[in-house]
């Protein structure tokens, strides 16, 4: 496939525009748990292995739930303790308890993912517990996971709108994140949970939360149900995001968003970006091959739109 390259610093543009994006495939986690067909754990771990090897410096392996609420994670340990040991890859789970917290670390995980909802309604539906519950549990959980070791990403999901873009209030996103900045966290992610943002809001949101920030990585996690995520994707580099979470083949949803698309696919990402002359170190080739394998085998296609005609 011929690609044109036109860098970002040669189109006009003034913002801090990063040299490198890291992309962390979330996939094997947000993707395959939206599935009904069981996934085998050989093939779940086949996918991580091709998504390492194409390039994939951090990859979300799996959610620590209850399987009763989630039995395609009921395997997570499982999937963990035949990871490849690639050099350069990170791999991550998510746990939404302090239980969940146990058993990525006795799993032999590193990094661990949590989750805040900012609306109660979405909370109790995700958590169980109110979004006040939700932090003060967090907290609990962010301590407990830096006492074993692991790095940390605190996220805050809907926080560009939950029933409509932008009604989850700037002020409740600020004081959540704000919580957690001092605590020593290795990163804060902004989630667009129902694909509500724009790029208006990428902007405006961005640039607020990075004031409290500092210095912490700040990561997006896009889905793409109103079809802006390349657009949302193109704006937040021009406002210095250097951290995107995507999914293979644009896999995934939310069972509690009602439409919710899957998130923004690694290969689209990945390519968008190297068009602009912005380096992912993916190999967009490879990762299409994992696509295709996947959605062969669930016998479905995706969202996603390089996996179909990258060979």
């Amino acid at each position: 496939m011929r690609r044109m390259y036109y860098p970002l610093q040669q189109m006009g543009s003034s913002m801090q525009i990063p040299d490198a994006v890291i992309l962390c495939d979330v996939g094997p986690r947000d993707g395959f748990q939206y599935e009904d067909t069981r996934i085998p754990t050989d093939l779940k771990v086949q996918i991580i292995r091709g998504l390492a090897e194409a390039g994939l410096p951090r990859i979300q392996v799996a959610s620590f739930v209850h399987p009763q609420w989630v039995p395609q994670m009921a395997d997570a340990e499982d999937v963990v303790a035949q990871l490849p040991e690639v050099d350069g890859v990170r791999y991550s789970g998510l746990a939404l308890n302090l239980r969940g917290v146990e058993r990525a670390n006795a799993a032999g995980l590193k990094a661990i993912d949590l989750s805040i909802a900012t609306w109660d309604e979405h909370s109790l539906d995700n958590a169980n517990m109110s979004v006040d519950e939700a932090v003060v549990q967090a907290i609990t959980m962010v301590e407990r996971a830096l006492a074993f070791g692991m790095e940390v990403q605190i996220g805050v999901q809907t926080a560009f709108g939950f029933k409509s873009p932008g009604d989850t209030p700037m002020v409740r996103v600020l004081e959540i994140v704000g919580r957690f900045v001092k605590m020593g966290v290795e990163s804060i992610s902004l989630a667009d949970t129902t694909g509500m943002a724009n790029p208006m809001m990428i902007a405006e949101r961005v640039d607020m939360v990075r004031d409290i920030t500092a210095d912490i990585p700040l990561v997006l996690h896009l889905h793409d149900t109103r079809g802006l995520g390349m657009v949302n994707v193109y704006e937040a580099i021009r406002h210095g995001i250097d951290r995107f979470d995507t999914s293979l083949a644009a896999m995934g949803g939310c069972p509690f968003i009602q439409g919710a698309a899957g998130n923004i696919a690694t290969e689209d990402t990945a390519y968008l970006l190297e068009t602009l002359g912005i380096s992912t170190g993916v190999d967009i080739e490879r990762v299409a091959a994992c696509s295709r394998r996947i959605a062969e085998f669930l016998g479905k296609s995706f969202p996603g739109r390089l996996y179909r005609i990258t060979r």
